[in-house]
């Protein structure tokens, strides 16, 4: 099989059950935005060295391919296709590590400015990119059935990102800027 399939040269593009659609469709916007937090994801844990750490990224970007698969199918509320189902323990686990990182870090009493080591920016970067995934996602939701365990996880998945990157800056010595 080729990469290529020169199908999207004028713009289009198909969707996981093979329906033809513009590439500027607001599904394909949506799921784009997902696969683009999991590039970031992945970028911010190639900086790691915290295998834990690094183990709970792999599985959130396991997370949102099935997040993108169920955008990237028009018939994903009417198949039960468990494979891309989100399991709302998911969510439970990201409240878990977030209270888990908190109790490592000082009482945040300000807004603070992103930055830090390069994973620690890079997670910032990622969760901006989740807030904006998120809004797609609502977005979308107004238009066509979208499972509504996807909304809750990415908003709980930036949080998540948000003390991750907020962990990592103050395990590796960085001070945080205050606005």
């Amino acid at each position: 099989m080729k990469i290529y399939t020169k199908t999207g040269d004028r713009g289009d593009t198909r969707l996981f059950d093979g329906t033809k659609t513009r590439k500027d469709d607001q599904r394909v916007d949506t799921y784009g935005d997902v696969d683009e937090l999991n590039s970031f994801i992945g970028a911010a844990a190639a900086w790691l060295e915290d295998t834990v750490l690094v183990a709970q990224l792999a599985d959130i970007q396991r997370d949102l391919f099935s997040v993108g698969a169920q955008l990237a199918n028009p018939k994903s509320a009417e198949e039960s296709n468990e494979r891309f189902r989100l399991d709302e323990r998911r969510i439970q686990l990201l409240e878990d590590a977030i209270d888990q990182f908190e109790t490592e870090l000082p009482p945040l009493r300000q807004f603070i400015l992103a930055g830090g080591c390069h994973a620690g920016a890079l997670l910032h970067v990622a969760r901006t990119v989740c807030r904006r995934a998120e809004r797609r996602v609502v977005a979308l939701a107004v238009h066509v059935p979208v499972d509504e365990t996807v909304i809750r996880y990415l908003n709980r998945l930036s949080d998540f990102l948000f003390v991750l990157a907020r962990l990592v800056n103050h395990r590796q010595g960085q001070q945080e800027n205050p606005w």
